[in-house]
């Protein structure tokens, strides 16, 4: 095997090793090897009140689920109307249980919004809510999850008109909660509390997202998290669904930051105040039979004297992660690090450029699907002067191939004489063996940030490109074995054609840039070798058949752009390619079939 066809070899399998060594090695924050102890399912002494528990018993019995519709009338409700989210409020712990988001379709076909937060009593509870406790005795009856909120003002929350609540303790403590809502998907909870019981009490402000069951619609892939995420103290905790289900939990403390809940392209976040010490922890319950997903904060304790007052003010996040909406909370609310929201990955600091540059693009563009290839094309241009030095060196290799087959020939027995002449031959060439393959390594962590960064892009999400593609988030829906919908039947819903064999158009035509791209590359002289890099070509059409659109057009993009690149290079240093036998080879039968 020539010294070129091994060091891209050696590349490829590099590449593979690091794409099934992903997960494992790099993906998982640093944070993960701290593992908390399991949360008991009845809450420890200074750990949240939470009345929407049950009481626990050995054998919980299987919930009867409600209608959306059936939950939310079972609970007196201030109607929600934003510009970005609808829904309404439970005065029942002035819990946030019923957000739909006005600019996020649940389909491609349905313009109904997506159901972000779900009541209790649905088969997918997910809400957040903020409430208080005390550790002093005599204060059990603080805001919770079972509370009345009274309505004072407002009948209906829109970014010009906040509501008002209002509840008094038996214990003498009275609470008022102004609530409003900014353009997007931020709601700020302003609290003044006043001490009428005529004794001192420490008070400690509470907030938690609670997400019932697995998602409806996980994410299964390695560059999305869905799960329990915070910051605190600037540091990033996360656990992945899986995990919470198996028991791991986490608790830090500290100052500035936030606890979540998160899903591929939705969060709700509860948000304490940043200059108020706090602990967050995630935690598992078991909740009738159905493991309950939490991330929860507890505010340092603030004693409040006989006759005082104190104002406090937190916030409830729960919307889309659009980068713009998380950095305006970030940067104008002051939220710290707020973007984190979004996965970038273990290679960031590659990613965030791209999604910022994809951001202009698609301003440029007016279209997501053309900043991707704006974007490829300009990571082209950048990588030009490695990817020329690497196509360069292949095309001198290619040129010297003769001249390496004599000296492996004539010193086939004695392998160091071989190695010996081939170096001599190298030096008196100037060619470095080695140039072909190492320019190529660092567009392996380019492409991989890229991936990330596309799979997580919420403007990818039903982002139609040209052609049959009505959505780069989605699978290409054309299949190969009805000629892909020139025939009039779905072959989806049967078996194996419509699974795994089910490929589609772009697929084949990424298959076809990459067939096309070894072309212009000498086959290894070793016939197994040969048939393992032909066969490639096949084997990735069939891997990214089921990948994102908008990935696969990528790829097939970015393998359209080397076959230009590398077949101009080869070209100018005298080189025939495959490609170019090819085409004579083609000229010559269709000549011959004139004649």
């Amino acid at each position: 095997m020539g010294d070129d066809q091994r060091n891209l070899f050696i590349a490829l399998g590099l590449i593979l090793a690091i794409m099934l060594g992903y997960e494992f090695f790099f993906l998982r924050p640093a944070q993960e090897a701290r593992e908390a102890e399991r949360q008991a399912a009845l809450e420890e002494a200074g750990e949240i009140a939470d009345p929407d528990l049950p009481a626990a018993t050995a054998e919980p019995a299987a919930p009867a689920f409600e209608s959306r519709d059936e939950a939310l009338g079972d609970a007196r409700r201030v109607e929600i109307d934003g510009p970005a989210v609808i829904g309404s409020l439970s005065l029942t712990g002035a819990r946030f249980d019923d957000i739909r988001l006005v600019r996020h379709s649940e389909t491609v076909d349905d313009d109904t919004p997506v159901a972000l937060l779900n009541p209790i009593g649905t088969e997918h509870v997910f809400y957040a809510r903020d409430g208080w406790q005390s550790a002093t005795p005599g204060f059990s009856d603080l805001p919770g999850g079972s509370t009345q909120w009274e309505l004072v003002s407002g009948n209906r929350l829109t970014p010009d008109t906040p509501v008002v609540l209002a509840h008094e303790t038996a214990s003498g403590l009275r609470f008022e909660r102004t609530i409003s809502v900014d353009e997007n998907y931020l709601f700020t909870l302003t609290d003044t509390v006043t001490n009428n019981s005529g004794q001192e009490v420490e008070l400690s402000r509470y907030g938690l997202v609670r997400h019932e069951g697995m998602p409806e619609n996980p994410t299964n892939n390695i560059a999305v998290f869905e799960g329990a995420l915070a910051v605190v103290d600037g540091t990033l905790v996360q656990r992945k669904f899986n995990k919470l289900e198996d028991g791991e939990g986490a608790e830090e403390s500290g100052t500035g930051g936030w606890v979540g809940i998160t899903q591929r392209y939705w969060m709700a976040a509860a948000i304490p105040d940043q200059d108020r010490a706090f602990t967050a922890r995630f935690r598992t319950i078991d909740r009738a039979g159905i493991d309950a997903f939490e991330a929860s904060y507890v505010e340092q304790a603030i004693a409040v004297a006989p006759g005082a007052s104190l104002s406090s003010t937190t916030h409830i996040f729960a919307g889309a992660k659009e980068l713009d909406v998380l950095q305006a909370v970030q940067n104008d609310v002051g939220i710290e690090r707020f973007d984190m929201a979004i996965n970038w990955g273990w290679l960031w600091f590659l990613a965030r450029p791209f999604v910022w540059l994809l951001h202009i693009l698609e301003g440029v563009t007016g279209h997501f699907g053309m900043a991707i290839l704006a974007l490829t094309l300009l990571i082209k241009i950048l990588m030009y002067p490695l990817a020329n030095r690497a196509y360069a060196s292949m095309a001198k290799m290619k040129a010297v191939q003769p001249k390496m087959q004599e000296i492996k020939e004539r010193y086939a027995a004695d392998q160091q004489k071989q190695q010996q002449a081939l170096m001599e031959l190298y030096r008196k060439e100037k060619i470095n063996p080695l140039a072909g393959c190492l320019p190529i390594l660092p567009q392996i962590p380019i492409f991989f940030a890229l991936y990330q960064t596309l799979f997580n892009a919420i403007e990818m999400r039903h982002a139609p490109f040209f052609g049959w593609i009505r959505d780069l988030s989605a699978a290409d829906p054309t299949n190969v074995w009805n000629l892909f919908g020139l025939i009039p039947y779905d072959p989806s819903g049967i078996w194996l054609i419509g699974g795994v064999l089910g490929i589609g158009a772009w697929p084949i035509i990424m298959g076809l840039t990459m067939a096309a791209q070894q072309a212009l590359n000498p086959p290894p002289p070793d016939p197994m070798q040969a048939r393992i890099f032909a066969f490639l070509p096949v084997i990735f059409t069939f891997v990214l058949a089921p990948f994102a659109a908008g990935l696969v057009i990528y790829w097939a993009w970015n393998n359209f752009l080397s076959v230009l690149q590398q077949y101009v290079i080869m070209r100018r240093h005298g080189n025939e390619t495959q490609l170019d036998k090819l085409i004579a080879h083609l000229r010559k039968k269709i000549a011959g079939g004139g004649s």
